[in-house]
């Protein structure tokens, strides 16, 4: 039947290719090319929404978090003096240890924005242990900077026994 028809084989063929490349268009290549600029549209929206300047929202939660935070390590000179002492000689003697000194305030501690306070707790290693965490997770009272455990010697108390000595130096903000 197709030798009564009279094309040439060239025609037939290109009419052929133009058919297959319609069908291939319709069954692979249209889907792709719409999935394509669905993606280029979605990726141009999550530009325009991960820039942060315009999310108000954003800055105002985060700015409450950190003001949440920097306030845990906050305190008033005067207030540490008082209340702040106050409060920690109290989870002392919860838990049987002495608060034994509190040095003059060292300017040498000072900076333009923080304080650092010398603290002097004695008794047994548990119990010095157990007030050093509470004073790690007690707010308000300023972070632990760093702490020394460190024996006294026979000389320093008047009944010449040794005694067990907790340094903390805590840090304030002004």
């Amino acid at each position: 039947m197709l030798k009564q028809i009279p094309l040439k084989k060239e025609y037939l063929l290109i009419a052929a290719s133009i058919v297959l490349l319609l069908l291939c268009y319709q069954l692979a290549f249209k889907k792709t090319i719409a999935a394509w600029q669905l993606n280029m549209q979605l990726k141009s929206q999550i530009a325009q929404a991960s820039d942060i300047s315009y999310q108000p929202a954003y800055l105002e939660r985060k700015n409450n978090n950190l003001s949440k935070i920097i306030s845990r390590y906050k305190t008033d000179t005067v207030t540490f003096r008082s209340n702040t002492i106050s409060a920690i000689s109290s989870i002392a003697e919860n838990e049987n240890v002495k608060l034994s000194e509190v040095p003059l305030q060292d300017p040498q501690y000072h900076t333009d924005l923080f304080i650092i306070q010398k603290l002097n707790f004695e008794g047994s290693f548990f119990a010095l242990t157990r007030v050093f965490n509470q004073l790690q997770a007690t707010c308000g009272i300023g972070a632990v900077r760093a702490a020394t455990y460190r024996v006294t010697g026979a000389g320093s108390s008047a009944n010449g026994e040794k005694k067990l000595v907790l340094e903390v130096y805590l840090e304030t903000v002004k």
